[in-house]
């Protein structure tokens, strides 16, 4: 896989293109969310988004995905505003990327897949995480190579391009197979060496921070364990999962950092990441961190607990909700002869304690990585959880405090 990254001085212009789709149940509110998630996935990777088209249609076009008029509305735009990039929410065809870029010639016209795969070849820094992360991209390429070589073929790199291109544009399907197998044959061997390593950490309790991405994962792994580990207000800031081996009181423990989720997470990116989710797996406690402040923090909960679900096999782990972001956590209070219905953005920090959050099983808490607040509470409740835990594998220990040095064990 080449190691360049092609950059730009300015910003590539792009446009965003959804639509709600009424034989999967998507309304224009849930379209226009995903559309709010697709802008952030772009300006992680670069990119500006200057408009965004939206259709409402019963079931995709077979062979554009949006209808005609649409299409033609969105070439008409991007020729008269020298538009880089046209970026779709949804996984298109090999037949509709096909279509599309006839369409809209001299344009780049990426998916929501393929854009999440050039942000993930971007944030790559282990040998794991670029075998697993060119591995994904071979994947998804294997069955658009008619169309795809052609595409690349007029470009000259950016944002959608970046990973594995063969400079010759005969490379056949043959050659992308043999890389496959190369590739699982380098994480099969790496996977080996990294569970050795886990199996050489003993039998200290493990607690896995998961949740969605960009809720400030890292930034509380940081604070745990008075380390740095990179955190960044961008999705996917890290990819690596990070083991530290802490204390809290006089309980050893290890903490890892662990990828965060996102709603259409690409099948092949999530098979490639298994074995850094392994993580996850063998955890004695889950904290499952979550962004309260978030306008969509519910179903963002909704997508890890499904990711996790899947994971875990139904196995039941002791799990602490961390709900982060207090500090940023604001709402619209409603005037008491408003009589319109109440909104999620009406109900209050408070309300929300009082509501499904409480009520679901499991310990709650709520905090402010970033001002340090409530992090004792939470260490408490971590543990209280980590020493029965302890307790019961070393019944002999007296729980004294050892002098536990923060270490990195992500794989070089």
């Amino acid at each position: 896989m080449s190691d360049y990254f092609y950059t730009k001085k300015e910003a590539e212009k792009a446009i965003l293109v959804g639509v709600a789709l009424q034989s999967e149940n998507i309304s224009y509110n849930t379209m226009c969310e995903y559309l709010d998630e697709l802008a952030f996935l772009a300006e992680t990777a670069g990119a500006e988004t200057v408009k965004i088209f939206t259709q409402n249609l019963d079931k995709p076009v077979t062979a554009t995905f949006v209808g005609k008029g649409k299409l033609e509305e969105i070439r008409n735009y991007v020729e008269e505003n020298d538009i880089d990039l046209v970026i779709f929410d949804d996984e298109l065809s090999p037949t509709q990327i096909r279509n599309i870029d006839r369409e809209l010639p001299g344009r780049k016209v990426l998916d929501r897949t393929t854009l999440i795969l050039d942000i993930f070849a971007k944030r790559a820094r282990t040998a794991e995480a670029k075998a697993q992360v060119e591995l994904a991209q071979y994947q998804y390429m294997l069955p658009r190579l008619t169309g795809m070589w052609t595409h690349l073929e007029r470009q000259k790199g950016g944002i959608g391009l970046r990973g594995p291109g063969e400079s010759e544009i005969e490379t056949d399907r043959r050659i992308i197979r043999d890389k496959i197998t190369r590739l699982k044959e380098q994480l099969a061997k790496i996977d080996k060496q990294m569970t050795t390593q886990r199996k050489n950490r003993g039998k200290l309790v493990r607690v896995a921070l998961v949740g969605y991405t960009n809720v400030g994962k890292s930034t509380l792994m940081n604070l745990l364990s008075k380390s740095e580990v990179f955190a960044e207000n961008k999705l996917f800031a890290t990819l690596d999962t990070t083991v530290r081996k802490i204390a809290i009181k006089n309980v050893p423990l290890l903490l890892a950092d662990t990828v965060g989720f996102i709603r259409k997470l690409p099948h092949h990116l999530v098979e490639s990441f298994k074995s850094t989710l392994d993580e996850v797996r063998e955890a004695d406690v889950i904290l499952h961190v979550v962004d309260i402040s978030h306008p969509q923090f519910e179903d963002q909960v909704r997508v890890v607990n499904e990711t996790l679900s899947e994971l875990l096999d139904k196995t039941n782990k002791p799990t602490i909700t961390v709900f982060n972001k207090i500090d940023a956590f604001t709402y619209t209070k409603k005037d008491e002869d408003d009589l319109t219905p109440i909104e999620r953005k009406n109900y209050s920090l408070e309300d929300l304690k009082q509501m499904w959050m409480s009520k679901q099983g499991g310990e709650t808490v709520y905090i402010s990585a970033r001002s340090k607040e409530n992090i004792e509470e939470l260490k408490d409740k971590l543990y209280d959880i980590v020493k029965d835990i302890h307790s019961a594998r070393f019944p002999f220990n007296d729980f004294l405090y050892q002098d536990f040095e923060a270490e990195e064990e992500t794989e070089d």
